[in-house]
């Protein structure tokens, strides 16, 4: 299959691309530097422009473009984090339709926030509705949205709900391996915040799967079967480091004088349910923390 895909250049796409090419699909990559790779096309959104060829006999597009949302919220950064993921998307579904595309499938990500960022025992399944419509929700809601909106021209539409990322390189394992080595692991907040959490190379699978399998259509939460408490994501992680664990929590006021809004994805979380992805045959290599955090200590 002729795939296009978008924000190959970040933890993800680098991963997906590589996996892709692996089982025989052929790859386009939008990139904004002009390069000479046959497979790379330019795209410019201040410009509104996609190169044409990039198009050219592609059946499934992925979008994975988006700016981090671990960046201090301004009210400009909020501008780029929405224009980042949603009128990218339209941008893409202009082209789509000038190339008269008839797509097999449009596959986007999106993130758990989607029900909102608060901390409760509540298990989020995909029917469940929007909880608490703050920024990450209305911006997911409006990335879904822009997904949805290629439904006359593709067959399926998937959705991803990302949960963070642990990788070795990039994500949110890297960042806490580093307090975890200066001895410095401790709980955040109240600690009591669940950490939904995900091994890239299941996240990898999970994208793979939405391009191969037919039944895979709609939206779909991204998270690992077990899902700790901040405190005890951190406990495990000093223990597999062999590394202090310091049970004091850091003060919720100090992390929101650090990070302004955007310190409520550390210092909330509720758990969402994998169980949906799970009915269609998906088998996790990673569903547990203890056996992640050895995957990715290993020299």
């Amino acid at each position: 299959m002729k795939i296009l895909i978008t924000g190959a250049s970040g933890l993800i796409g680098k991963s997906l691309v590589k996996k892709l090419i692996e089982r025989g699909h052929s790859v386009n990559i939008l990139v904004r530097k002009e390069t000479n790779e046959p497979n790379e096309f330019l795209w410019n959104l201040q410009e509104n422009f996609i190169e044409d060829e990039a198009f050219l006999g592609v059946e499934s597009i992925i979008h994975l473009a988006g700016a981090t949302i671990a960046k201090r919220w301004t009210t400009d950064y909020k501008k780029e984090l929405y224009t980042s993921r949603i009128d990218t998307a339209k941008l893409l579904k202009k082209y789509a339709l000038k190339h008269h595309l008839q797509l097999k499938s449009f596959i986007s990500a999106s993130g758990v926030n989607y029900y909102g960022t608060f901390t409760s025992n509540e298990i989020l399944t995909e029917d469940t509705p929007i909880k608490k419509l703050d920024f990450l929700a209305e911006l997911c809601k409006n990335w879904e949205e822009a997904a949805f909106d290629f439904n006359d021209i593709s067959e399926r539409i998937i959705c991803l709900r990302t949960s963070p990322v642990l990788a070795k390189k990039g994500g949110t394992f890297e960042p806490l391996k580093k307090i975890t080595d200066l001895n410095l692991a401790s709980p955040i907040g109240s600690g009591d915040q669940w950490m939904n959490w995900i091994h890239i190379d299941d996240l990898v699978e999970l994208y793979v799967m939405a391009v191969e399998n037919q039944e895979m259509n709609g939206c779909y939460n991204a998270a690992a079967e077990e899902i700790p408490s901040n405190r005890n994501f951190m406990k495990e992680l000093s223990r597999k480091s062999k590394k202090f664990f310091i049970p004091i929590p850091v003060p919720r006021f100090l992390i929101k004088l650090m990070l302004g809004e955007m310190s409520t994805i550390i210092l909330e979380g509720s758990r969402v349910s994998n169980q949906k992805i799970k009915s269609l045959g998906f088998e996790f290599k990673h569903p547990f923390l203890g056996e992640t955090f050895e995957n990715l200590l290993q020299k």
